[in-house]
């Protein structure tokens, strides 16, 4: 995450909390994340020297007056007039961790070789929130190479147990193994 996208998505979460806004500012900024990753170009139009900053704030009035909050509204064209856009995507992830700290949720990412089904996502959901005691927001990613088992990423950790993992730990002693 960057500097810009840190101290931007910290401001505009602390106006967020102040105004009891954070859960529908949330949810606005990940809509509008999906949107400019699907339209990426919109982005590189915000940036664009060919246009004043003028004409690129009108281009976001236009955009989004009366289809997200004011804040919002002006968050986009603070970033925009700054020259600051392609840092939306870090500003949104600034503002869901501190959404998450005050809410006592855990983002976690599962990686397996196939997709988990929901009564396997709800168990392990479940069971992490018994552990951790905070509520799992839980995202499935799902890799072949990995071959089976689970891999979990979150606060900064990981942890292991998939079939390719155990695989490496054994090639590891083999080598190591002299004969």
């Amino acid at each position: 995450m960057t500097q810009i996208g840190s101290v931007y998505g910290e401001a505009l979460y602390t106006l967020a909390l102040e105004e009891q806004l954070t859960e529908q500012i949330l949810a606005e900024l990940n809509v509008l994340q999906e949107s400019f990753h699907q339209e990426p170009d919109f982005i590189r139009l915000l940036a664009s020297p060919n246009l004043s900053k003028q004409e690129r704030c009108a281009i976001v009035d236009g955009s989004f007056r009366g289809k997200v909050h004011i804040y919002v509204l002006n968050f986009l064209k603070i970033l925009t007039e700054k020259g600051y856009m392609k840092h939306f995507s870090d500003c949104c992830k600034a503002f869901e961790e501190h959404y998450n700290l005050d809410n006592g949720i855990l983002p976690v990412t599962a990686i397996t070789a196939f997709p988990l089904s929901d009564a396997q996502a709800e168990k392990l959901t479940g069971r992490l929130a018994r552990i951790t005691g905070r509520q799992i927001k839980l995202r499935n990613r799902v890799d072949p190479t990995c071959l089976g088992g689970v891999r979990l990423d979150y606060d900064g950790k990981r942890l292991d147990d998939t079939v390719s993992h155990h695989l490496e730990a054994i090639r590891g002693l083999l080598k190591d193994t002299v004969l």
